[in-house]
């Protein structure tokens, strides 16, 4: 449980500060006091960006925890709003408008739906987070264990919330499809099994010998005791009420819209998702026109090939010829670590600041099977290097092809650069350096693959076919994602139009379509960002001609750390505006 009189502490100091302070002072006092609020009301997330304070305690996922953060919300939207914009700096006023932008995003859902409407699927839930964050965590001191053992002893109440946030769910017909749940008990099964011997249980077993031995000793009995007594009862009462209510109370339908108020509910996830002011169906509309345009690119990338066929002959070629993968893990690890370090040396060129922060390249160690992607981003911290995390146990999913794409996506320049510079970038408010906007996250990386050949990538025909079936999957999502959620596509729809519109294979194109069921609008963020950071740069171009500067573009793109699409394009408007002005003013070359 929080504590209390710390909490009062947190509330109350930006009241205290607004009273008498300047108005830079009130705003950096707000941001702070939030961002404390958050890491002690949110201890999982303290313990991903880094802060291990609240590492013994788990999260208040009851209805009225839910109600209490909703009310401080609103009460810090009052005190930003309350700061004279006018006499802040420019930074400062950006902070504000992002800060009172982000909450009220937050209070706009809420309104919708004030919990969590689906916290479990076969993609998100306990049952993920849990092995996720206990990677997280620091494990080097005794007390560094006691705080994992408190957490663990906590996980019955953090169930017991997540279970009533549920019935509410239920009583109000707020459940998600039965196709994103019916894998969730049998991985619930798989995590409760293995809870002494599997991750949860490993740290127990690892314990560092610079803890006295009869400290050791102690703590290597008390997590398998805690384990047993606290952790495989409370996820054996998930899995039972999963499976006996939850499940059978689920919808058939998969579409968002079969909500209640779920047509005002998607669009407001395809906004935040990047779509501003795009409805649902002129977003369809552009997917349509997206894949048109890069289906006409195929004939000609698929003949560079020296591949004499169709696509679809072609497709089943490339996702099943022996030549096109790799035939071991640490082959499949050492290319992709080959690629990254290609990759890092060509940064230069392109960016003003490549990251200091060193990146891993590795293994999953978490249970990732169908349901998990090809490799994904594991932002770092102060003390813990990120990582592009790789998926060894499908070796099937990482086509030769496809490797280059998707380490420029996930790693370098893609969301390793983002991530890091915004860590690097002096004076960001934390809300700010940690901040997460799909479109602009998504939308980052997947201009980021973009970037390919100026890095020396896709000399390979076959690379190159996979950077363009890459964006076109990203196009065919645009018409998917809105297809099942405001069109009233069935699951069959979705999954022909893929399988005919990108070289994915039919297995990996069922695990998509099921991600769009279970996410609805965060799949519209990745093109969507691409073609308004491709756009910003067309505009950049033609308004500097000669004197546009690649490095500095990409430096306007990043150095504010993740904005809203609007947000980011006020911005890059302000730094052409002075860049011209500059370029105006330079003297004329003798």
């Amino acid at each position: 449980m929080r504590k209390l009189l710390a909490t009062t502490v947190f509330l109350l100091a930006p009241l205290a500060v607004l009273a008498g302070d300047g108005a830079d002072q009130q705003a950096r006092a707000l941001f702070d006091a939030e961002w404390q609020w958050r890491m002690q009301t949110q201890p999982e997330y303290a313990t991903m960006v880094g802060d291990y304070r609240f590492d013994a305690t788990l999260s208040d996922t009851t209805l009225a925890g839910l109600r209490a953060a909703l009310a401080q919300q609103r009460r810090q939207l009052e005190q930003a709003r309350a700061i004279e914009r006018d006499k802040l700096t420019p930074q400062n006023q950006l902070s504000q408008d992002l800060f009172i932008y982000q909450k009220e995003q937050a209070l706009r859902a809420a309104a919708v739906v004030p919990f969590n409407p689906q916290p479990l699927s076969s993609l998100q839930g306990i049952h993920i987070g849990l092995v996720q964050m206990v990677a997280q965590m620091p494990f080097a001191t005794e007390t560094d264990y006691r705080n994992y053992l408190a957490r663990l002893d906590a996980l019955p109440a953090h169930i017991g919330g997540l279970i009533e946030q549920m019935r509410e769910g239920m009583r109000t017909g707020w459940v998600p499809p039965k196709a994103v749940l019916r894998g969730v008990p049998g991985m619930l099964r798989q995590l409760r099994e293995s809870a002494v011997s599997g991750a949860l249980g490993q740290p127990f077993r690892q314990i560092p010998a610079t803890i006295d031995k009869p400290v050791r000793d102690a703590l290597a009995a008390a997590g398998p005791a805690v384990l047993r007594a606290k952790v495989v009862p409370a996820l054996q009462e998930l899995e039972d009420f999963v499976r006996t209510e939850y499940l059978p109370a689920a919808r058939d339908s998969i579409g968002a819209s079969a909500l209640p108020g779920g047509a005002d509910y998607y669009a407001l996830l395809a906004a935040q998702s990047g779509a501003g002011a795009m409805t649902p169906a002129e977003i369809h509309a552009l997917g349509l026109k997206e894949v048109a345009r890069l289906r006409a690119l195929l004939p000609a990338a698929i003949a560079r090939t020296g591949f004499s066929g169709s696509f679809a002959q072609f497709t089943a070629f490339a996702n099943s010829d022996a030549r096109l993968f790799s035939a071991t893990p640490e082959a499949l690890l050492a290319r992709y670590r080959r690629i990254i370090a290609r990759s890092a040396e060509g940064l230069p060129k392109l960016f003003s600041a490549p990251p200091r922060q060193e990146l891993l390249v590795k293994p999953a160690t978490i249970l990732a099977g169908a349901e998990q992607g090809a490799a994904w981003y594991e932002a770092g911290t102060s003390d813990r290097p990120a990582a592009f995390v790789v998926n060894t146990a499908r070796l099937d999913v990482h086509p030769l092809w496809a490797m280059e794409t998707l380490a420029l996506h996930e790693a370098l320049p893609g969301h390793h650069l983002q991530a890091a510079r915004a860590l690097e970038v002096a004076d960001l408010p934390a809300f700010r350096r940690y901040a997460w906007n799909a479109g602009y996250g998504e939308g980052w990386a997947t201009y980021a693959e973009s970037l390919g050949p100026e890095l020396g990538m896709f000399k390979d025909p076959f690379s190159a076919f996979g950077h363009l079936n890459a964006e076109l999957f990203r196009a065919v999502r645009l018409v998917v994602d809105t297809g099942i959620h405001a069109k009233g596509w069935t699951r069959q729809q979705a999954l022909d139009y893929m399988n005919a519109n990108c070289a994915n294979p039919a297995a990996d194109n069922e695990v998509e379509v099921d991600r769009y069921i279970a996410w609805p609008g965060q799949a519209l963020g990745y093109k969507l960002g691409q073609l308004k950071i491709r756009a910003l740069k067309d505009k950049a171009q033609a308004a500097l001609g000669e004197a546009f500067d690649v490095r500095r573009f990409h430096a306007a793109i990043l150095d504010n750390g993740p904005l809203p699409l609007p947000v980011l394009e006020q911005q890059v408007d302000l730094w052409l505006a002075g860049a011209a002005r500059k370029s105006a003013a330079a003297p004329a070359p003798n």
